[in-house]
């Protein structure tokens, strides 16, 4: 045969000749570890803890957007605290057997006390794990 006709070997329909199919999921695309999901892209800006280290504007936002948000759960606790605790001594200022005031303290009032520092330091911590994460994207 001459040198340019194709052979029986190689004809154009050839299933042969044809590149292999391959089905292309997200673990090849992306390796077999990586998350599903869209892929994340760093972002272009500076991260935010280079602006709270640098004191730039947006940092102090940062930093104020977080004590103000302290300040509001110091403030909610205070207040129902005030609220619910305040007005005890009117309450105890009533004539009432001793074991009234003492079952008025135990039962009423340490519970009271007890639930409300334990909603302010959950909320404390909440509030400086948003801000970290919010710091660290």
């Amino acid at each position: 045969m001459p040198e340019g006709t194709p052979t029986s070997e190689h004809q154009p329909g050839d299933p042969r000749r044809r590149p292999r199919r391959e089905t292309v999921t997200y673990a090849s695309a992306h390796g077999a570890g990586a998350p599903p999901g869209p892929a994340r892209r760093r972002p272009v800006h500076p991260p935010a803890r280079s602006e709270i280290d640098e004191q730039t504007t947006l940092g102090h936002t940062y930093v104020r957007s977080l004590m103000r948000s302290q300040l509001r759960a110091a403030l909610t606790a205070l207040g129902a605290l005030a609220l619910l605790v305040g007005p005890l001594p009117l309450l105890l200022a009533l004539p009432a057997p001793e074991a009234f005031v003492w079952v008025a303290l135990g039962v009423g009032v340490y519970p009271v006390v007890w639930g409300i520092a334990h909603w302010y330091v959950r909320r404390a911590e909440r509030n400086e794990r948003d801000f970290t994460r919010l710091v660290e994207r």
